[in-house]
């Protein structure tokens, strides 16, 4: 026998422990900060902070689309994390008792007053700066003050658009039309997200995002080494001449051409003379000065690989600004060039696990907020993954595993005039790693 009088269950119990470290941190607190809000105070529903609350603890649970949220407002644990007073919603008009939560049209709203100025139903407009601010200040926060070295990783990735959106354009490279942003990682920890469109140089906005976050990481970690690292797309001579002009060393792919494959080939035949002894696969390095013949300024020191894979030949090339002391040829290209890919699995995570491309508002600068709160929901997941699940089995595991092992927990809620109790599922596989996580966190908040 079945029927529906199993009380308000949500499928989401472990929203508690993002809720935990959400508001530990000050996110969606901060986060609120960045709004301005015009609204008439007297027929004001949902507050700032609340709304801001419901959409990145929506994109972290895994709800992609502000379609999901139709049901999602009748969730009373979610409005639980989200600071409602009334999570079942039943103080509110006839028309939306029990949905304590705003609907989607509110949160599209959120998003979109940015590309309707004055609009008499958009008076709650986010500050693209100062979201973008408040990430850079969030993310630099978690850096130790006593920090040497700070890894600072810059990639372009693109986001496939869905209809005639504004900034429309077609990428040879990526085959299809979409946005070319540009993310900024150090380590997994995002600190710059900005939308661009794809008719224009993987580079461009390097510098205009060095600027904010040099000075950031500098004002946290004064004795700390800052390095670039990016691929060959941000081998351009403004960035470089800026890291040169203003003590930040550098670590950038080059992309090959003849005059590099000449300076290679004597070390890529002595790799294919070892080759031959030991079993096909080899490489070596080496390393000269170089310049090119218009664009850049002055000559810099390159790293040459030499690989051989096989019956295939795999040169690649580092510039960098970094001295043969600290970084020899081999230690700087597989220690220190190699490990962005970390930075690949993190732009993995945000487009995929935390949609950071899913960008189909019809505005550019509305597409832009929507990038901005996924990156927050990744900040937070990544803060989560931190401090909460530091030492656990889950130490390293990407946000969908979170999500799916802690997060996704059956829980029956009853609220009371005093307090709102939670009932986790009996059979849960994992109750001693939701109690050592919430321990952890709570440790965390009390010596913070």
């Amino acid at each position: 026998m079945a029927d529906f009088s199993g009380g308000f269950v949500s499928s989401d119990g472990g929203v508690l422990l993002l809720r935990q470290a959400g508001r530990s941190i000050g996110l969606t607190r901060g986060l609120a900060t960045c709004f301005v809000d015009w609204r008439d105070s007297r027929f004001v529903e949902h507050q700032v902070q609340e709304l801001v609350a419901q959409r990145v603890y929506g994109l972290s649970l895994g709800y992609e689309d502000l379609n999901d949220h139709a049901d999602l407002r009748r969730d009373p644990l979610l409005a639980v994390a989200a600071g409602k007073l009334d999570p079942l919603g039943i103080r509110r008009d006839e028309d939306n008792r029990g949905k304590a939560l705003a609907a989607p049209a509110t949160l599209q709203r959120l998003e979109s007053a940015v590309d309707h100025p004055g609009s008499r139903y958009h008076k709650l407009c986010p500050v693209i700066g100062q979201m973008r601010e408040y990430l850079l200040k969030s993310a630099v926060r978690t850096l130790s003050k006593k920090a040497r070295k700070v890894i600072v990783d810059f990639d372009a990735t693109d986001a496939r658009l869905h209809g005639h959106q504004e900034g429309r354009f077609f990428h040879g490279y990526f085959g299809d039309y979409c946005y070319l942003p540009l993310l900024v990682y150090i380590g997994s920890m995002p600190v710059w997200a900005q939308l661009r469109m794809a008719d224009r140089d993987a580079a461009e906005g390097t510098v205009g995002a060095l600027e904010p976050i040099v000075a950031a990481i500098r004002q946290r970690c004064p004795k700390a080494q800052i390095i670039l690292r990016g691929d060959s797309g941000f081998c351009r001579e403004e960035s470089m001449r800026w890291c040169e002009e203003h003590d930040v060393g550098y670590c950038l792919g080059l992309a090959r051409n003849e005059r590099l494959a000449a300076r290679l080939r004597p070390t890529m035949d002595q790799a294919r003379g070892r080759a031959a002894l030991c079993g096909g696969h080899t490489r070596e390095f080496t390393e000269f000065e170089y310049k090119t013949l218009d664009s850049w300024s002055r000559a810099r020191r390159v790293i040459g690989k030499a690989e051989i894979l096989g019956d295939k030949d795999n040169p690649r090339f580092v510039v960098t600004h970094l001295s043969l002391a600290a970084y020899p040829p081999q230690r700087l290209y597989e220690e220190l060039y190699c490990a962005r890919g970390d930075m690949e699995n993190a732009i993995k995570e945000n487009q995929l696990d935390l949609f950071g491309e899913r960008l189909s508002c019809a505005g550019f600068a509305a597409n832009q907020v929507r990038l901005l709160f996924s990156t927050f929901a990744h900040l937070l997941i990544e803060r989560f993954r931190a401090i909460g699940l530091k030492g656990t089995e889950l130490a390293q595991a990407t946000a969908a595993t979170i999500r799916q092992k802690l997060f996704k927990i059956a829980a029956l809620v009853e609220i009371s005039v005093r307090r709102v109790r939670v009932r986790l599922a009996s059979a849960c596989p994992r109750k001693q790693l939701f109690a050592a996580v919430h321990s952890q966190l709570s440790a965390w908040i009390d010596t913070g």
